[in-house]
């Protein structure tokens, strides 16, 4: 109706249509106005013509085709006659003989959706027998599963279907339940050494694809058709209409961190994006981080290598003497546990250089402050367990309670647990993630700003982090100082407080670099080296005081590394707090007298001695 319009108000050639499928590459729709349709841009799903399909539909009568209820009605359309006189078509009076047969007494053409049709019955069958395989494994047909399964559990089959079309193509739904949209663009042409008719001028495939060469307009025209009042806009810039022509506009660019929305509109780019160089759409601001090559990253790699290869080393060498006297002495179980951190502290390292991502942010959060956590808890219960021994030796010969191998390791393990608890709370607050800080670095020009990737962890929540390893670091310390009276024959105190003095002071000078460079430009490069460096140089203190002289005696000074004689636990003690007194009275009391009166203390055979006999080195150290 509407070509026919045109047709009649002599406009042929004005107007250019646009046809949905329903139009496609019909010849219907355009029968005897071929005229004014020249031109017309359709679309149509894409189609194969199934083979054997024509030769099983031109076959069907009124006789074979009862099951269908509304193929009497097509026949009365198709062959323009009337079945019976209470028949609702009343354009003819001829009646069907029901000798006529599709294709020979009428025109016949295969419809284009035959394809979607088969392909939508293969969807349900193949949803069907997925479905009855999954609730009815060992029954053949329908079981009482199936029969109770619903509608919504059958579209759930039905959307999950996978398989190759009638059309040769894969029959897939999206979460939508859409197939996926293939198309054919047409043209109806019309050349004078051809007939007219539709033109494949292109197609859509999830993106257009457009021959512009092969269209035509009317009237012979090469250039594409216009028809506006003002020119279109250039890329980058939007309509502003003039009030009362809306057919009418001026064009204003998109500046600053604007984009061409659409036709009408700009907007801002997001907090992270920038305009394209064409102001089509917003694209990521380039992002700086610390690189691998940098200076700033080389050094405490360089550090966190040989601090890595140490601790494998001397890690290898007590598994190797894992029974000779000193690695026992040393505590074996927790100087493994103190070396799994130590080897964290370097680690950690190559954590805060990586490319940031959530799974680098996670593991920076875990393992930021557990490889200290670790040293410092198997620290803190060694240090701990001198005390209590030569506390408790002063007052009795009664050994004091968990100081076996097993309850140090439950002492660390629970001291360990804390940080990890309090890891997890914050990854339950605040999952870890990944930001770009655009602030410091956003000029005027987009072309210029740049973002800081980063792992969303600030400063204080990095020193909260940390806390906890600080506080058993301080704690250690306290109790190093409190044993520092202790004989250095009876116990390792001593190298433990070196190496926590040491720390201390490292730490000490971290705090104030981390936090006096947060407003500097650099503050990304001289932060994460800062904290590196100090984790580094954590781990070799305790790795250098505590191990370095055990590995120099077991490798170079085999005969050194040999059992001790053994002497009860109150002898043990007892030499260590006279210690100190004696040191008081070696002027006054001659040689020996000391020894004397210690051996007079203790009776080797006495029932308490004999209960409390232990080794030296394992009981002490």
């Amino acid at each position: 109706g509407i070509l026919n319009a045109s047709k009649r108000a002599d406009q042929v050639g004005h107007f250019l249509w646009v046809g949905s499928d329903s139009w496609g590459a019909k010849n219907s729709p355009i029968h005897q106005l071929e005229e004014a349709a020249v031109g017309a841009v359709t679309i149509l799903p894409k189609r194969a013509t199934i083979a054997g399909f024509d030769a099983y539909f031109t076959s069907r009568t009124l006789e074979n085709n009862r099951r269908n209820v509304w193929f009497a009605e097509y026949w009365e359309e198709n062959f323009n006659c009337k079945l019976m006189s209470a028949s609702k078509k009343e354009d003819t009076s001829r009646k069907c003989t029901g000798q006529e047969r599709i294709g020979t007494d009428s025109k016949y053409e295969q419809e284009g959706k035959v394809p979607f049709v088969i392909d939508a019955v293969y969807a349900m069958a193949h949803a069907l027998h997925n479905m009855q395989r999954d609730l009815c494994p060992d029954v053949s047909g329908i079981c009482e599963e199936m029969n109770l399964a619903g509608g919504k559990k059958l579209l759930k089959y039905i959307r999950s279907v996978t398989f190759n079309g009638s059309a040769g193509t894969s029959v897939t739904f999206n979460r939508n339940g859409d197939a996926p949209g293939r198309y054919d663009l047409f043209q109806y042409q019309m050349n004078n050494n051809s007939s007219p008719g539709y033109k494949n001028i292109g197609q859509w495939m999830e993106t257009l694809q457009l021959n512009i060469e092969d269209m035509q307009w009317p009237n012979g025209e090469i250039e594409i058709p216009s028809s506006v009042c003002s020119l279109p806009c250039r890329t980058g810039e939007r309509k502003k209409t003039v009030k009362g022509m809306p057919c009418c506009w001026h064009c204003e660019p998109c500046d600053g961190y604007q984009y061409q929305y659409d036709e009408t509109s700009c907007k801002l780019c997001s907090y992270s994006m920038r305009p394209n160089p064409n102001r089509t759409a917003c694209q990521l601001i380039p992002i700086v981080k610390l690189e691998w090559h940098s200076p700033w990253s080389v050094i405490p790699v360089f550090l966190a290598m040989l601090g890595i290869i140490a601790t494998i080393f001397v890690m290898a060498t007590f598994v190797r003497y894992n029974d000779t006297p000193i690695v026992r002495a040393s505590g074996r179980e927790l100087s493994y546990v103190l070396l799994t951190g130590i080897f964290l502290c370097y680690i950690i390292t190559f954590l805060m250089i990586a490319k940031p991502d959530v799974a680098i942010c996670s593991f920076r959060r875990i393992f930021l402050g557990l490889g200290m956590c670790i040293s410092y808890a198997a620290l803190l219960t060694k240090t701990n367990r001198i005390y209590r021994i030569f506390e408790e030796g002063k007052k009795s010969v009664t050994a004091p309670r968990l100081i076996s191998p097993t309850s140090q390791l439950a002492i660390t393990s629970s001291l360990i647990a804390i940080q990890l608890l309090g890891v997890f709370i914050w990854f339950g607050v605040d999952p870890p993630n990944t930001i770009i800080d655009y602030d410091e670095q956003k000029t005027v020009n987009p072309d210029q700003a740049r973002g800081v990737l980063k792992c969303d962890i600030t400063d204080l929540q990095i020193i909260c982090s940390l806390g906890y390893s600080i506080l058993l670091m301080v704690t250690c310390t306290v109790y190093a100082i409190k044993t520092r009276g202790v004989p250095e024959n009876f116990n390792e105190a001593k190298p433990i407080g070196f190496t926590m003095y040491t720390t201390c002071i490292v730490w000490l000078a971290f705090i104030p670099i981390f936090f006096g460079t947060a407003q500097s430009a650099e503050k990304l490069y001289v932060q994460t080296t800062t904290l590196c460096i100090s984790m580094n140089l954590s781990a070799s203190v305790a790795l250098g005081m505590l191990y370095v002289p055990k590995v120099y005696v077991i490798i170079f000074h085999p005969e050194l590394n040999v059992q001790k004689r053994k002497r009860s636990f109150k002898a043990v003690v007892t030499a260590a707090s006279l210690t100190t007194r004696l040191s008081h009275k070696t002027g006054d009391r001659p040689n020996g007298e000391a020894k004397t009166e210690l051996c007079e203390n203790v009776d080797p055979n006495s029932p308490a001695a004999k209960k409390k006999y232990v080794s030296y080195n394992d009981l002490v150290i």
